[in-house]
């Protein structure tokens, strides 16, 4: 029950975000640091990577499955090597991180959590 109720409440929020969404938006990247054995990883992927994936939040940050020891995509600065999975860093059009979620606070908190970090981010793009 509680679960549907926030569903619902992303969807609402995630809407919102949509059109609220700068028009650089598509530039906007979601990194998901992980790696092999991690079964934090396995579950997210399994149980929330497909909700994610066709939400209105990855219309403004596309999912970007990156190896904790592999290289980074092209173009992108870190401000700290990740070095716990999963994490979750929210990647501006310039290729900088502008925030980071650190673990999986799991499935009824993630889109909450996410949504925080697009709102900080907008925020300090704008001021």
């Amino acid at each position: 029950m509680l679960g549907r109720l926030i569903r619902s409440l992303i969807a609402a929020t995630g809407a919102m975000l949509v059109a609220h969404a700068p028009a650089s938006a598509q530039e906007f990247r979601l990194l998901m640091i992980e790696q092999a054995g991690c079964y934090v990883c396995a579950a997210f992927n399994r149980d929330v990577a497909p909700a994610y994936e066709a939400s209105p939040e990855a219309r403004v940050a596309p999912l970007v499955h990156v190896d904790l020891r592999g290289p980074l995509p092209e173009g992108v600065t870190l401000t700290t090597r990740p070095f716990v999975t999963p994490t979750f860093i929210l990647i501006g059009p310039d290729g900088a991180e502008l925030e980071r979620l650190i673990g999986f606070p799991g499935e009824d908190f993630f889109f909450p959590y996410v949504n925080e970090m697009f709102d900080r981010a907008r925020a300090n793009l704008s001021g």
